[in-house]
C-alpha cells in the first residue's frame, strides 16, 4: 500500500494533508483574485496629501483592475468601488469565486458581505502571513517602482490618469516573464514558443509607441 501511494505522489504517513500553498493557488488561480490598498503622497491645494486605491488582481491571466484614488478611504468609498469591481468582472466575463486580502481595516465588513454569495466568497490572509496576497503586492511594487515613483503627482485627475495609463500598458504592451514574456491581452491564445533563428529587423521597420511622456515604451514592428 505504502508503494502505490508513492507512486502516485502520495504521502503515506501522517505529513499527508490538504496540500501546499502553491497546490491551492495553481486549483484556484482561474477564479482567484487578490485586493490590496496603496496610496500616494500627491501634491494638493492644502499641501501633500495621501491618496488612497485598491488594486484588484486576478491571479491566473494577471489582469488587474485599479480604483479611483481618494483622500478619504472611508466604508462608503470601499463599497463604491466594490460593487465597480463586480461590474468590471462582470463586463470582462472573467470568474471570481475566492477574493483574498489581508487584514487592513479599511476592508470592513460589509465590504465582505458585498461578495457574499452561493458563487463566490472572501477569504482573509492569517496573521502574520505576508506572501499570502504577494501577486498584488507584487503589482503594486511594479506600478509604484516602474510609474509612480517617478511622478510629482498633482492631484486626483493627474493619479487617475497615470494609474489608467499604466494599466493599459500593463495589459497590452508590457511582456509578462509567467507568461512566457507574452502580453497579457494574449494570454488566452496559443502561444507558439519563439524561434531562435529570428531574421533581422531594420531600424526603420520598427515602431516605438510611448506613454506619459516618453516613460513607458512598446516597440513593435512597423505593419506592411
Amino acid at each position: 500500500m505504502k508503494n502505490i501511494l508513492k507512486r502516485n505522489g502520495y504521502e503515506s504517513g501522517p505529513k499527508r494533508g490538504p496540500g501546499t500553498w502553491d497546490e491551492f493557488l495553481k486549483i484556484h488561480a482561474k477564479t482567484m483574485w487578490q485586493c490590496d490598498f496603496f496610496s500616494k503622497k500627491v501634491v494638493s491645494k492644502t499641501g501633500l496629501r495621501d491618496l488612497f486605491a485598491i488594486a484588484f488582481l486576478h491571479i491566473e491571466s494577471r489582469r488587474v483592475f485599479i480604483s479611483p484614488g481618494t483622500y478619504h478611504p472611508d466604508e462608503a468609498w470601499v463599497l463604491e468601488q466594490a460593487e465597480a469591481f463586480k461590474q468590471h468582472v462582470k463586463k470582462e466575463k472573467i470568474p471570481l469565486k475566492l477574493l483574498m486580502h489581508d487584514r487592513d481595516t479599511k476592508f470592513t465588513k460589509s465590504f465582505d458581505e458585498t461578495f457574499a454569495s452561493k458563487k463566490s466568497e472572501v477569504k482573509i490572509s492569517a496573521f502574520r502571513s505576508p506572501n499570502t496576497c504577494a501577486f498584488v503586492e507584487r503589482f503594486i511594487q511594479t506600478v509604484k517602482q516602474e510609474c509612480l515613483d517617478h511622478f510629482v503627482v498633482f492631484g486626483r485627475n493627474h493619479f487617475d490618469h497615470i494609474c489608467e495609463q499604466f494599466a493599459e500598458h500593463y495589459h497590452l504592451e508590457r511582456p509578462h516573464q509567467s507568461h512566457e514574456n507574452v502580453v497579457i491581452s494574449d494570454f488566452k491564445k496559443k502561444q507558439k514558443k519563439p524561434s531562435m533563428d529570428c531574421p533581422t529587423i531594420k531600424l526603420t521597420e520598427i515602431r516605438c509607441q510611448e506613454r506619459l511622456g516618453g516613460l513607458l515604451k512598446h516597440y513593435s514592428k512597423r505593419a506592411a
